[in-house]
């Protein structure tokens, strides 16, 4: 056996020579491997072909050049995109021979970014991505205008020829005859004195990219959006004109501007979602540093040579009384999610700046012998992080992290110097909210200081050995989370009733007195101070805020149970903030409900052997249709129907039958489909801001159903 297999391996290896490696030409290894260039060939993929094309456009605008990119995505499928910048070039390429528009759509690693002046800073590096997407596609054209003159070509799969379109229009599917002899810029018509640009429209090729492929609409806003913000003074416009379902075009064509001049503070303020604790703070600056790069000589050789670049470093940043935290970071105008070596400075400087000022202000805030850490400094953080400089080098063509190891030290004493300006600044303003934000950074290292205690010292008490919970906590004697249930009743009223309609194996109660605190608009140091909210938080057993471990929940279940009237409303709007905004993670994993409570009880009656029918209804329509089709029936109702405004009103096995009992009862889930949305939600109606909330009421009130007010 072993013998057979050795002559295998050998006979393996002697067929591998040569003649079986593949040598993929020009565009051919871009269809070939499409994953390694735009990642995939579902919709991601297809939409960062779109970000290639609008990503040369608005390098033109950080030239200086250009102030307007349209994008339109046409009912047929293609997208185009046009821009008032000085046009691709048209004049002949001299080492290659072909004119600029077809060197820029062909050739991999061709361009005007490569260090030859044309750019100081851009998103394009690589040379790669127009030449990319014309490979990915299945036609696109390319117009230029520029000279006075409007110049065109087209491409099919990357190959450049002519379309022979219909009246109807273009497309890919019309008749295509490759150039032979050699490529054609065509000269199409005339340009206005001085006008001059671009415009790219391309279909993206369907034996490439999957099926359901399709370009976002949302995802294009917000990239738009963003861009509007990063380049103050550029307008971007958008155009849909495919009508689909599900998008603001379905009616008919629709278009959004967008344009900015506030640049990354307006970011920050927008990207921000909780009350300020200070202003929006700008860093700025720049320094120069060296690195070895290949360049061409006159001779067209590759040589190393120093290079000396200038980096520069621009950030707004924020806190606000939240814990989350949003940082955004970009290189010239590209997006990098992951981070790189830009994040990296900026975190370094932020720790170093604040253990110094900690250390200096130690007595005054009472910091003992505590360390900060990054977690602290970073709660409420909202901050926009940009670099500028040229030729960056990023890992791949998705350029998702930037990888230019002298960039983290130019930001780190950037922000260093700037931040340590504005904390130690004499104007009243600047020294206020200075304090406010050492004070907040200082409450963020003991809460987490606190939870970890809490969580090492944690282990779930039975009802014997319950002392370190709170004494008005009804405990259920089951351990198991994925059976436990804690409802948070309102009043000790209603708690009497529901202690003896519960299961006391799997359900616990804990009865709160009225309205808790308000948590959008209070700070964390408040919340922790107030019972009600402290309680809920040591009942529930698994931390708050960033401190927060689902897996030390002590309860599978936690519904919130209120009586159906608009204090109850209010009520559970109060404690729904509360876990919003300090157990987020128990809202998303769908544990928090909202019990359902009925308003009515209807006792019919009885008439010869039938006996009376109890009902309960939860709403006056509901009431309504019920009486209605009773005595419809002929049945008689007892009166007066019995109209529950609190839990405390029902019996316990009226409360246990219809709220509490698993195999009768109505709960609502509390879901969060999207972050973004109940996080504008939570502050407009919770948040300390009042003229938004009376401007939503106000427009509002035209819906208001005056027989649900109760009076």
């Amino acid at each position: 056996m072993t013998t057979r297999t050795a002559k295998k391996s050998t006979s393996a290896a002697s067929e591998y020579s040569a003649r079986h490696l593949q040598v993929l030409e020009g565009l051919e290894a871009v269809r070939k491997r499409p994953g390694m260039y735009v990642g995939s060939t579902d919709s991601r993929g297809l939409m960062h072909c779109l970000w290639e094309i609008i990503d040369n456009a608005v390098d033109e605008a950080l030239a200086g050049v250009c102030d307007r990119v349209e994008i339109t995505l046409h009912q047929d499928g293609s997208v185009e995109v046009g821009d008032n910048g000085r046009g691709i070039p048209v004049d002949v390429e001299p080492r290659t021979g072909l004119t600029g528009v077809e060197v820029v759509f062909t050739k991999l690693h061709a361009g005007g970014k490569f260090g030859g002046g044309s750019y100081a800073a851009s998103g394009g590096l690589h040379g790669v991505g127009a030449s990319v997407v014309n490979a990915l596609s299945s036609r696109l054209d390319c117009e230029v205008d520029r000279g006075g003159k409007v110049y065109r070509m087209s491409f099919r799969r990357g190959e450049p020829g002519q379309f022979d379109d219909p009246r109807s229009g273009p497309g890919p599917e019309s008749e295509f005859t490759p150039f032979v002899k050699g490529s054609e810029l065509e000269v199409v018509g005339k340009a206005k004195r001085g006008v001059t640009g671009s415009r790219v429209r391309y279909w993206a090729d369907p034996q490439i990219f999957l099926k359901g492929a399709q370009f976002d609409y949302d995802g294009l806003v917000r990239r738009v959006r963003q861009t509007s913000f990063l380049v103050p003074g550029l307008t971007l416009v958008i155009r849909d004109e495919r009508r689909l379902p599900g998008t603001p075009g379905e009616d008919g064509p629709h278009e959004e501007v967008f344009q900015h001049d506030g640049g990354i503070s307006e970011f920050t303020t927008f990207l921000a979602s909780d009350p300020p604790v200070t202003d929006v703070w700008r860093l700025q600056g720049e320094a120069s540093f060296t690195e070895t790069v290949p360049v061409l000589d006159d001779k067209g050789h590759m040589v190393s040579r120093e290079v000396e670049r200038t980096c520069g470093v621009d950030v707004a940043l924020r806190w606000g009384n939240g814990y989350d935290t949003h940082v955004r970071s970009f290189v010239n105008i590209i997006d990098t999610p992951k981070g790189g070596t830009h994040v990296s400075g900026f975190e370094q400087a932020l720790m170093k700046v604040f253990r110094k000022q900690l250390e200096t202000n130690a007595r005054r805030l009472k910091v003992g012998n505590d360390k900060v850490e990054k977690d602290d400094i970073l709660a409420g953080l909202t901050a926009v992080v940009t670099v500028r400089l040229a030729e960056p080098q990023f890992e791949g063509q998705t350029k998702e992290v930037l990888g230019t190891s002298a960039v983290r030290g130019i930001v780190s004493k950037v922000v260093e110097t700037e931040l340590t300006q504005r904390l130690t600044s004499t104007k009243r303003d600047d020294k206020a909210a200075a304090t406010q934000l050492l004070e907040k950074v200082v409450a963020e290292m003991k809460t987490r200081i606190s939870a970890r205690l809490h969580k090492e010292t944690q282990r779930r008490k039975t009802a014997l050995e319950s002392s370190s919970l709170p004494g008005k906590l009804k405990d259920c004697r089951s351990t198991d989370p994925d059976r436990t249930e804690l409802f948070i009743v309102e009043g000790d009223s209603a708690l009497g009733t529901a202690k003896d309609a519960r299961s006391s194996d799997f359900q616990a109660l804990l009865p709160i007195r009225g309205k808790i605190l308000n948590v959008q608009k209070a700070s964390v140091g408040d919340m922790l101070k107030n019972a009600e909210c402290a309680a809920i938080i040591q009942v529930v057993g698994a931390g708050s805020g960033r401190s927060f471990d689902l897996d030390l929940a002590r309860y599978g279940k936690v519904i919130l149970m209120t009586d159906a009237d608009v204090d109850g409303a209010h009520i559970r709007t109060l404690l729904l903030t509360l876990f919003f905004r300090y157990m987020r993670p128990l809202v998303e994993a769908g544990r928090v409900f909202a019990a359902v409570p009925p308003l009515h009880r209807i006792e019919t009656v009885a008439s010869g052997r039938k006996k009376g029918d109890l009902i309960y209804t939860y709403s006056e329509a509901e009431m309504r249709r019920t009486v209605a089709d009773l005595t419809k029936k002929g049945r008689s109702i007892k009166q007066p129907m019995q109209r529950y405004k609190g839990l405390g009103e029902m019996d316990a096995h009226q409360l246990a039958e219809t709220t509490m009992d698993p195999e009768q009862r109505t709960l609502r889930r509390v879901t969060m489909a999207d972050a973004e949305a109940a996080e504008r939600v939570f502050d407009l109606l919770m948040g300390s801001d009042v003229a938004p909330r009376k401007d939503f009421l106000i427009s509002s009130a035209d819906q208001l159903e005056r027989e649900r007010i109760d009076a």
